[in-house]
């Protein structure tokens, strides 16, 4: 059974209170950070470790390019989705290869180190948010799709799930959920003609989806992780999503309108979520906890197949992963920088 919590650690190692933590059963994922990466091997030791302790934990990263990537330090560099976006513009077949590319080159680095997917892709329009940007592929949805189309397609030729974020969308809203709250008065039809495009279209490539922490105060009063409306009137019933939905981080201050940690994990289970994200505060995921454990957990089932999805991959002490992998990696590198 996985537990319906994710929670991160402060270090490189597992202390013996991750590792208390790790054996709830209520704790089903683990999330990696920028301070728990050294190099390729020393996360490997890690993920190793955690798996020891629980076979069947989750493991997730946010590895998206640009950015927002947490792997560095002996892994490769990759480009902000928006470059393939500008590519697009001129050489769309160029652009189309690079982003498949980058997609396999991405997974097949993350997996070797024992982590299972990273929170990827991006598939919030570029427009006028101030945290999506060019974690976004373009700006419109006729650029958009095909692109991260591409890039699905290569993660999943590595062998990793996929997970879409924000969803209905978070690039039509300026105010960054991590520090402010976020809304979004368009009606349900204007946010379905546009953000939400690139979501239907693409969700029979995806594993699982992201809610975003953005009230879209004309169609509920919720955040689109906390509301029932969104995830399971629109999510499941209308649109049929049977995906892995995952809350995005629990601590993000748009999610402060739930209440404390207990509350907001229970909202967010309680909307439908899979599983819910309590990050960079342990004293809140101790609270969230504290606060599912008498809580019957949802269907396990999707996170059971999604954790059936993952290859088991080893890799030597310094990351080299083949000739494949070495020109991949060496055609991406020279598109970042150019």
């Amino acid at each position: 059974m996985i537990g319906a919590l994710m929670l991160d650690i402060a270090g490189t190692e597992l202390t013996q209170e991750d590792i208390a933590l790790l054996q709830a059963p209520q704790v089903g994922g683990m999330i990696l950070f920028g301070r728990n990466i050294e190099s390729p091997a020393q996360v490997r030791a890690l993920t190793d470790h955690m798996r020891r302790i629980r076979p069947d934990i989750l493991i997730a990263v946010d590895q998206e390019g640009g950015r927002v990537q947490r792997l560095k330090q002996g892994f490769s560099l990759l480009p902000a989705m928006g470059k393939f976006g500008e590519l697009f513009l001129s050489e769309p077949e160029k652009a189309l290869n690079l982003a498949e590319q980058s997609g396999w080159l991405m997974a097949t680095e993350v997996l070797a180190v024992g982590i299972d997917f990273s929170f990827a892709p991006v598939l919030d329009l570029n427009d006028i948010s101030d945290v999506i940007g060019d974690r976004g592929f373009a700006k419109n949805i006729q650029d958009i799709v095909p692109l991260a189309s591409a890039f699905l397609k290569g993660m999943k030729t590595a062998g990793m799930a996929s997970t879409g974020k924000h969803f209905p969308g978070h690039g039509s809203v300026k105010a960054d959920s991590h520090v402010a709250a976020a809304i979004d008065s368009r009606t349900y039809d204007e946010i379905y003609a546009k953000d939400m495009q690139t979501f239907i279209q693409l969700m029979p490539q995806l594993d699982a989806l992201m809610p975003a922490h953005v009230i879209y105060d004309q169609v509920d009063s919720n955040p689109a992780g906390f509301s029932p409306y969104w995830i399971q009137t629109v999510l499941r019933q209308q649109l049929g999503f049977d995906g892995v939905l995952f809350s995005d981080d629990l601590s993000m201050q748009a999610a402060c309108v739930a209440g404390g940690a207990n509350a907001r994990i229970q909202a967010a289970l309680h909307a439908g979520c899979d599983m819910g994200l309590v990050c960079n505060d342990r004293a809140a995921a101790c609270v969230a906890l504290e606060g599912i454990s008498q809580l019957a957990l949802p269907n396990q089932a999707r996170l059971e197949r999604m954790r059936g999805q993952i290859p088991n991959i080893n890799v030597p002490s310094t990351l080299h992963l083949g000739e494949s992998w070495a020109k991949v990696r060496d055609q991406v590198e020279l598109f970042r920088l150019g």
